[in-house]
């Protein structure tokens, strides 16, 4: 090729990058529901505020699952579930005191270079704008990608419970997206900027906050109208993880009959064996104030609709109910990141926990006789309820496009932070 056709050539690649839609990378881990369900909530709305904020009306958004990237293929799912038995409490241990003291972890192109070459191809590639991780994974095999291909984007990091562990990549996030002031003190410590921390919250799916027509509703999903309307969310992507959860529900169906007021509605989610045994359970028992739904594709409606959620303390789930007015018990003994999640709602007073089926009947007694708990919870909800988090982290994203930080480029780094603010 001659000097002046490589020259040529030098410039075409650049038009046909410039011609190129531009590409915002939201990035998550299928380990569980919730990695994916706020990565897809930050997509939907970008998708709705194309055209203002500086967002491109020919942006393509692009959600990913970094699993489907790596060279050696593994269910993160099933790895999820295998910390739900008898290795919940080393799991706890482990989300607890590693690296969440003075000793942190920086990132690094090591991981990434060995495990994700694919990603670092697709970087290359795609040339995304920014990219959003909602998974420690996602977001340090980010780093490593920009590091080996010299490729500059922000990085947007989206925790997605109500604290912070300790391997993300603090030195080299751009941005993080935190739900509560109490996660800004535990980033300061790590030495992440005031610059780098945001207060958005947790991003759910739009229509959480939407005011619907209650009794249209109810009637939409067969509810009675003179009942209060308890969800009890017993299913997800995953059954293990509510193996405990449902063995403790089922200790409380004898005594479900004296709540004469209240009407419960069992969600197993997509695991229609469960389902199954539900039904007949309840069918046996004659229980009238009881019912089961399937998969509900319309969460937001028919949690807007109800009066009481009975839930594992996971990040999502419970920011959901957060986000539709919806008061909570969070039920069983909880570890690692849920652990944190329901000291942080238990301390708001914005939800009530139960460890023991005998300890739910009598939350359920208390808030049955007196209502007026039930607005308190909302009422102490309100301070840590942001609706429109979705929205502010597509915002907060685009106001980093173009201003770029150094960039060091190292294999790993740990480095030495300030005394912790929270000791977990």
């Amino acid at each position: 090729m001659l000097p002046g056709d490589a020259e040529a050539h030098a410039s075409t690649s650049a038009d046909i990058a410039a011609a190129r839609p531009p590409i915002i990378t939201v990035m998550h881990a299928s380990v569980g529901s919730g990695h994916k369900a706020a990565a897809n909530a930050v997509a939907q709305a970008i998708d709705r505020l194309r055209g203002t904020h500086g967002i491109p009306n020919n942006v393509i958004v692009d959600v990913i699952d970094i699993l489907d990237y790596g060279r050696i293929k593994f269910d993160g799912n099933k790895t999820a579930a295998s910390f739900t038995g008898a290795t919940r409490p080393i799991y706890d241990i482990t989300w607890r005191y590693t690296l969440t003291g003075r000793l942190l972890w920086g990132g690094g192109t090591g991981w990434s270079r060995v495990m994700f070459p694919a990603f670092n191809a697709y970087i290359e590639n795609k040339r995304p704008i920014a990219v959003i991780a909602t998974h420690i994974t996602a977001a340090n095999v980010a780093v490593g990608a920009r590091m080996i291909t010299g490729i500059d984007y922000p990085l947007v990091c989206i925790p997605t419970d109500y604290e912070i562990e300790g391997w993300w990549p603090h030195k080299e996030t751009d941005l993080f997206c935190v739900a509560t002031e109490f996660m800004a003190e535990t980033l300061r410590p790590r030495k992440v900027e005031e610059s780098r921390i945001t207060i958005t919250g947790i991003p759910v799916r739009a229509g959480f906050d939407k005011p619907g027509n209650r009794d249209e509703d109810r009637a939409r999903f067969g509810l009675p109208l003179d009942k209060r309307v308890v969800l009890v969310m017993a299913g997800a992507s995953l059954p293990q993880p509510y193996v405990r959860f449902r063995a403790a529900m089922e200790q409380t169906l004898p005594f479900l009959r004296s709540f004469e007021d209240m009407h419960f509605v069992f969600l197993p989610g997509k695991d229609h064996e469960y389902s199954d045994r539900l039904k007949r359970i309840f069918h046996g028992m004659k229980l009238e104030n009881v019912s089961v739904m399937d998969y509900v594709e319309d969460m937001a409606a028919l949690m807007r609709s109800s009066d009481l959620a009975v839930l594992k303390s996971g990040g999502l789930a419970v920011t959901e109910c957060l986000c539709a007015k919806l008061p909570m018990i969070l039920l069983g003994k909880s570890y690692g990141q849920e652990k944190a999640n329901t000291t942080m709602l238990t301390s708001f007073g914005a939800s009530m926990h139960a460890t023991t089926a005998r300890e739910l009947i009598m939350t359920l007694r208390h808030l049955n006789d007196n209502p007026e708990a039930l607005c308190a919870l909302l009422i102490n909800a309100n301070a840590l309820r942001r609706p429109c988090a979705a929205e502010d982290i597509a915002i907060a994203t685009m106001k980093l496009i173009g201003n770029t930080r150094p960039r060091e480029k190292h294999f790993a780094e740990f480095y030495w932070g300030d005394k912790p603010a929270h000791i977990r």
